[in-house]
Parts: structure tokens; C-alpha cells; sequence
């Protein structure tokens, strides 16, 4: 019996559904998180008899058929492009991106990733860098005699002094778009890469056309929604449930059989 196979993908793919949900859910309060959906496509169909095929001399054909599904598959797990709330921190150097755009981050390694967790402070270098200590790729350095840095919302970095009228310039955070986010490789720690998917990495001014603002003291929330996240995790439950039934009832198919005599 085919449904017994049928059934076991139905409760891999509502497993799988399942651990989506469960990380959206552990990242509700994770900075700029960004919910994952897991979206599904039906197995290929077995054709016992294909719609359109000659019953007749005369040109007569069959109006549906017999296609018989073999079950269900992941398809995808993308991300859903929505901007969490901006929550003020005070942080002079916190920054929450406003709008379409990834800060540029410079690795060890030599690569460059992406981010949208706003939360940097001060190396002991002078270098503006994320709470892992990865400094941004634009070389911003903040001299070590500045009392105040101002952030503007089209990124210039302002540092000021004592005795200083004005401020002096120190350079302006740039902010990356793609084509295509959601085909950017996620690396954990809030950070992306690019991918051929997601095309490459194209570095504009804050504020620009089709690029968001910074807003220096925010940060941006998670936007996970709690209540959409419950629900579909009661759904996933139930379909589940209803994947086993299905194997239950095959086996007690089964089982009726072979009593026979």
C-alpha cells in the first residue's frame, strides 16, 4: 500500500515544519531576526492513465485520468523579508537600519558578510565593530579623544571634541542590497553572505533610492510574530497527527488482509 509511504513523507514534512517554527520561536529576541517559512511542493505523480489519451476511433479521450501522488517534499525554507520594530537603546553607536540595506562587516578570514544587528561598539583600536568584534568594511575610526560620536540617518559618522565647535567627519557607514535576500547564505551570529542567488552586494549611501536610514540610539527587534508562530505550530501538530492516522489505518488494512481465508 502506497499511503503507508505517502503518510511517512506527510510527517517528515510537518517534522520539518515543526523545527522552523521551533527556531522562529527561540529567536523571538534575537536582534533583526528574520522568521524562516518552510514551504512544501507535491512527489511525482504515477500516470495509470493520462488525461487526453484516444478511448475510441472515433477521437473520444479521457476527461481526467488516473494520476495517483506519491506524497509531499521540502521545497524550500526562505525568509520572510519583514523589518522588526525599532526599539531605542540609547547606545552611541547602536544603529537600526530603516528600511531595505545590510551593514557590511569585514571576517577574519578575509571575506565580507552582512548584517542587520545594529548593536557595535569601539575596539580598543578605534574601530567601529559588531559584539563579536568583526569591524565594519567601511574603516571607520573613531580617535581616541573624541567624547561624542554622532551617527546621521544618511550614515556620516561625526566624531567631536573638546574645545571643537564642530565636529569632524569620519567617514560614512554604507549600506549593501540585493536582488534577491532571500537567497543570501545564513552564517549564524545575525550574519548573511552572498550568494549567486542573491546576486552581488550593491554598496549605497543611507537614504538613497530604494535604500533604508540610519537611526543612531535603535535597534531593530526581532520580527518574529509569537501568535502567527503558535498557530502554525498547532497546525503542524494536527497534520501530523493526521499523517499517523492515515499510517494506522493502512496498517489495520493490511493486518484485515491477511486474516483472510
Amino acid at each position: 500500500m502506497k499511503s503507508l509511504q505517502i503518510a511517512a513523507t506527510g510527517m517528515a514534512a510537518q517534522q520539518m515544519r515543526v523545527d522552523v517554527i521551533s527556531n522562529n520561536i527561540a529567536n523571538m529576541s534575537t536582534t533583526a531576526y528574520r522568521p524562516r517559512v518552510a514551504e512544501f511542493s507535491d512527489l511525482v505523480y504515477q500516470q495509470y492513465l493520462t488525461p487526453g489519451t484516444l478511448t475510441s476511433q472515433l477521437g473520444t479521450v479521457v476527461p481526467a485520468g488516473i494520476q495517483l501522488g506519491t506524497g509531499v517534499k521540502a521545497s524550500t525554507v526562505s525568509v520572510e523579508i519583514t523589518q522588526g520594530s525599532m526599539r531605542q537603546t540609547g547606545g552611541e553607536l547602536d544603529i537600526g537600519i530603516d528600511g531595505p540595506g545590510f551593514l557590511e562587516i569585514q571576517l577574519p578570514d578575509g571575506d565580507t558578510a552582512f548584517t542587520r544587528d545594529g548593536k557595535l561598539n569601539r575596539s580598543p583600536e578605534g574601530e567601529i565593530v559588531t559584539m563579536d568584534g568583526y569591524s565594519l568594511a567601511d574603516g571607520i575610526t573613531i580617535p581616541n579623544d573624541a567624547n561624542r560620536i554622532s551617527i546621521t540617518r544618511d550614515g556620516e559618522v561625526v566624531a567631536y571634541f573638546d574645545n571643537q565647535p564642530t565636529g569632524q567627519s569620519l567617514g560614512v557607514i554604507s549600506l549593501a542590497t540585493f536582488v534577491n535576500e532571500k537567497g543570501l547564505e545564513a552564517l549564524g551570529d545575525n550574519m548573511f553572505r552572498e550568494t549567486e542567488a542573491s546576486g552581488q552586494a550593491n554598496r549605497q549611501v543611507p537614504g538613497s533610492l530604494g535604500v533604508g536610514t540610519l537611526r543612531q540610539g535603535f535597534v531593530e527587534d526581532s520580527s518574529v510574530d509569537v501568535v502567527k508562530e503558535i498557530s502554525d505550530l498547532i497546525e503542524a501538530q494536527r497534520g501530523y497527527e493526521l499523517n499517523s492516522k492515515v499510517i494506522t489505518a493502512s496498517d489495520e488494512m493490511l493486518a484485515a488482509t491477511t486474516r483472510l481465508r
